[in-house]
């Protein structure tokens, strides 16, 4: 390998680009049109032009990404994580045309990769697992079959998905039909296959997960364990490793088998091995993910090894940098950084980004793409950035990390910063051993009021609805940032009437509006049909996640002249509610 052209965008690209260099490669990045002056652009020796600005006319398009390899003269693919990344037709035809892969085997990719599949391989190599359907689901009848035997709560997951894309929980039966509609939309639009399967749901587990690294000379190490409970909609927020009061015989049945399941499937490349734990030590194999992971610097932190690196070397043929699993040292916790507002049930929030201003100091590890003055679109994941803080221990981590988090400034747009700075006060989650109480849901159960009464919470939403004006001024020589609402300001007639509002206030509380910039999916109720308030009127997507719109007040719901496919901005009105 010479010349490795990085399939992927944002700041895995970037991080990907920087090892490679380190190692000696040269690298090609390529980009969207709304990512051509994006860092990765930069930073890579060269970068080819996708020409598109959609997933599937850009990142997922086999086509264009070999043809960029191919013009210029990348003798090697990454595909970071996502996208691609586990998808073993795009493997294949990367080695067909004559090109390294970096990852694992396209038939492990298939084998893993289907989480129907995987299961009989974990079967196979003695994992712990809980009850499932054989093969996929083709309707909701086959779901209310499934729930007949096992019961309550199930989870319908895509089978060729992952990261929680293409996955609902059922707790209701009569939840079922529109949860098997959307994961298959979602599944669909996130991996191009609907195919799901459905399994018992452990509840309140936590979420625990082993990094491996196998090589070409059979050697499999796993590198460690981390904790991904911290959850919303299936998306992890906050990561840490290692994975934090385990019982030792509990982290040895994960470490043993993960190793057993990587070894039983021929394994070659980095992945990651995913349990869930219930609170009464239950532990239940979930999935394998067959790339490396957006959690993947909280275990290079603790155990000294750089893992891109590691996957060049296997790539390379050549043996791991280390023939056991290390010994964990500190502790180290990652906080995603997304384009998300908590104070709205964490809904996609793209757009510029005024300012970026991430913290510094010991411990202290920042992975992104953005830099001030960047957008953050809305056609991809709402992830730009993220925070990785290391310490010697847990609870020092946790200290640094409440610094860090409060020295860094994001501006232009919401984000989940509020939500990491209240998490960090939680006693659930900071909390010594036996006190320990995070688990799946906990964000949307158990922290909900916590959060919702969060003093951080409350200050971002009130500079957000009242529209912030800053600048920078000078008091005892110091410079100091100030803000103030645009009303005020508007009393001295430096502020202008919004026409969004003016149409509000005629409209009275009638309007139904996107809360988000994103993409109608379907309308759930017909032109001048009758509604109750709370009932469904809209679904709309937005960075991959489906948010279901309904109506605040019963009466005849009048929809705009919007087709499925239709793109919005954030307010946009849907309809009216007569």
């Amino acid at each position: 390998m010479k010349r490795i052209l990085i399939a992927n965008r944002g700041e895995i690209a970037a991080r990907i680009i920087r090892s490679a260099r380190e190692a000696g490669y040269s690298t090609v990045a390529v980009y969207a049109d709304q990512d051509i002056t994006a860092l990765h652009t930069e930073l890579a020796d060269t970068a080819v032009a996708l020409e598109g600005d959609t997933a599937a006319q850009t990142y997922l398009d086999m086509q264009k990404l070999l043809q960029a390899a191919q013009t210029s003269g990348a003798d090697a693919v990454h595909p970071g994580y996502g996208f691609l990344s586990e998808n073993a037709d795009f493997a294949r035809a990367v080695i067909d045309a004559g090109l390294t892969w970096i990852g694992p085997r396209p038939e492990t990719i298939e084998a893993l990769g289907n989480k129907i599949t995987a299961r009989e391989i974990a079967l196979q190599a003695g994992a712990p697992l809980v009850p499932g359907t054989d093969g996929p689901v083709s309707s909701a009848e086959e779901v209310r079959s499934f729930v007949a035997e096992h019961g309550l709560p199930v989870a319908i997951k895509a089978a060729h998905g992952g990261g929680g894309r293409g996955m609902r929980v059922v707790r209701e039966e009569a939840e079922i039909d529109d949860a098997f509609a959307s994961a298959v939309r979602e599944a669909e639009a996130a991996f191009g296959r609907g195919e799901c399967f459905v399994e018992r749901f452990l509840d309140r587990p936590r979420h625990v997960e082993a990094q491996v690294i196998a090589d070409t000379h059979g050697r499999v190490v796993v590198v460690g364990t981390r904790d991904c409970s911290l959850q919303r909609r299936n998306q992890k927020l906050v990561e840490e490793a290692p994975a934090p009061f385990l019982e030792d015989d509990i982290r040895q049945r994960i470490h043993d088998s993960a190793r057993a399941i990587c070894a039983e499937a021929g394994y070659v490349g980095a992945g990651t091995v995913e349990y869930l734990l219930s609170p009464d030590g239950l532990l239940s194999f979930l999935e394998v993910n067959t790339r490396l992971q957006v959690e993947h610097p909280v275990t290079e932190e603790t155990s000294g090894l750089d893992l891109v690196a590691e996957q060049l070397r296997i790539a390379e043929g050549r043996e791991l940098s280390v023939t056991q699993d290390p010994q964990p040292r500190g502790h180290s916790v990652e906080f995603r950084i997304n384009a998300e507002d908590p104070a709205l049930g964490f809904l996609p929030t793209p757009g510029p980004v005024e300012l970026f201003q991430p913290p510094a100091g010991a411990g202290i590890r920042v992975e992104t793409a953005v830099r001030s003055g960047d957008e953050v679109s809305g056609a991809f994941d709402s992830m730009f950035a993220k925070l990785i803080v290391t310490a010697e221990d847990r609870a020092t981590a946790i200290r640094r990390a409440r610094t860090a988090l409060a020295e860094m400034r994001i501006q232009g747009l919401p984000t989940v910063l509020p939500f990491h700075r209240s998490v960090l006060e939680a006693e659930d989650f900071i909390a010594a051993e036996g006190d320990f109480r995070v688990h799946t849901r906990w964000i949307e159960t158990d922290f909900a009021v916590e959060l919702e009464s969060s003093e951080h919470l409350e200050r971002s939403v009130r500079h957000r609805e009242q529209g912030i004006r800053r600048a920078v001024v000078e008091l005892d020589g110091r410079a100091v940032e100030l803000g103030l609402p645009e009303k005020l300001l508007g009393l001295f007639g430096q502020a202008e009437s919004s026409a969004g509002a003016a149409d509000d206030a005629a409209g009275g509380d009638s309007a139904v509006r996107s809360p988000m910039a994103g993409t109608l999916v379907k309308w759930t109720v017909a032109d001048g049909q009758q509604v109750q308030a709370g009932e469904a009127l809209a679904v709309v997507e937005a960075m991959k996640m489906e948010q279901t719109i309904s109506a605040s007040v019963a009466g005849i719901f009048r929809r705009e002249e919007l087709e499925p496919g239709s793109s919005l901005k954030s307010g946009d009105v849907l309809g009216r509610i007569e």
